[in-house]
């Protein structure tokens, strides 16, 4: 009797255990990670930062990387001829989204795709660019975030003023190959023209291009950066050209102030990317770009770097002081 109870149970535990195995085999089948192609116009260091906080967003959604989605980093590092290349990269590797900052990273996205979904966290003109039919509904396959940036020329201009009571000649850099800095640029042009200001414009395509142009700038009070990819990732350089020259600065993005220039007007760059990955959650759960409006943004600052500030020997307006966010 003792034989066939032990014969029971065994035959018990094996049938259990087959019955566990259709279960095990499910439970090894690998989630299908869904994938997100980031086309970065900048390097880790002047875009990274970023690119990871719409990651961390992400994973606050419930997407996180190599459990539920893969992202794919593309870095162009300010250079305009991988655009085209990277984006039909990521077409070949049928990307699930693909999100791209600047106007060139997402045409070139946009040539290379009507069906794969586009996000893009920041766009100064997405209308007048042909990126989208109109901010309400943008049709096709590109959505995102709008800067406006134009708009915001005449108030950096004005912020400069403060600091700079004697300003009266503003040399603008920018890189006219882009077509959206060409808007700002006639906003400024508009702006400087009522306040009786002259302007030089030095045009930047190429990083080699910096240094001549600074050698060529005499008698400018300030310079206005306007923002832009190749700019951007060769700030350092600018910041530091700038103080030899000892000219103040304007830029658009904080980072710009945190690594030497003196201020900044603008979005919170690190809120826009984490707005971006609500729309990337969307879209991943079935929304079409097409019917996600544009949105803007909803949050500015002003930052002045101190440090610079002491350098050039400027003091700042006392009733400035306290509408900034200051950097050491």
């Amino acid at each position: 009797m003792h034989g066939q109870a032990m014969k029971r149970r065994e035959f018990v535990t094996l049938l259990s255990g087959a019955a566990a195995w259709p279960l095990v085999a499910r439970a090894q089948t690998p989630v299908k990670l869904r994938t997100i192609g980031f086309l970065v116009s900048g390097a880790p260091a002047s875009h990274g930062a970023w690119f990871a906080a719409l990651a961390e967003r992400l994973r606050e959604l419930g997407w996180i990387e190599n459990r539920n989605i893969k992202i794919e980093y593309r870095w162009a590092e300010g250079r305009p001829e991988r655009y085209t290349e990277f984006a039909a990269e990521f077409v070949r590797l049928n990307v699930d989204v693909i999100v791209a900052l600047g106007a060139g990273p997402v045409l070139a996205a946009k040539q290379a795709t009507t069906v794969i979904p586009i996000v893009f966290p920041a766009s100064g003109d997405p209308v007048g660019t042909g990126l989208v039919e109109s901010l309400k509904r943008p049709g096709g396959n590109v959505t995102g975030l709008s800067l406006q940036q134009a708009e915001l020329g005449a108030k950096r201009i004005e912020l400069l003023r403060e600091v700079l009571p004697d300003l009266h000649r503003l040399a603008i850099l920018a890189n006219l190959s882009n077509p959206v800095n060409q808007v700002e640029l006639g906003e400024l042009q508009g702006t400087a023209q009522i306040l009786k200001l002259e302007t030089a414009l030095l045009d930047i395509r190429r990083a080699e291009d910096l240094a001549p142009a600074f050698e060529s700038l005499k008698g400018a009070d300030a310079l206005y950066v306007i923002a832009d990819p190749l700019l951007n990732t060769n700030r350092v350089r600018i910041n530091t050209l700038a103080l030899t020259a000892r000219l103040p600065t304007m830029f658009s993005f904080r980072e710009n102030v945190e690594s030497g220039g003196l201020m900044s007007y603008g979005p919170n760059w690190v809120d826009l990317f984490r707005r971006a990955a609500e729309f990337v959650d969307r879209i991943l759960r079935g929304a079409k770009p097409a019917d996600i409006p544009i949105e803007q943004p909803t949050n500015f600052s002003l930052v002045i770097n101190l440090t610079t500030a002491r350098v050039l020997g400027l003091t700042l307006p006392a009733d400035l002081l306290p509408l900034a966010e200051v950097v050491e």
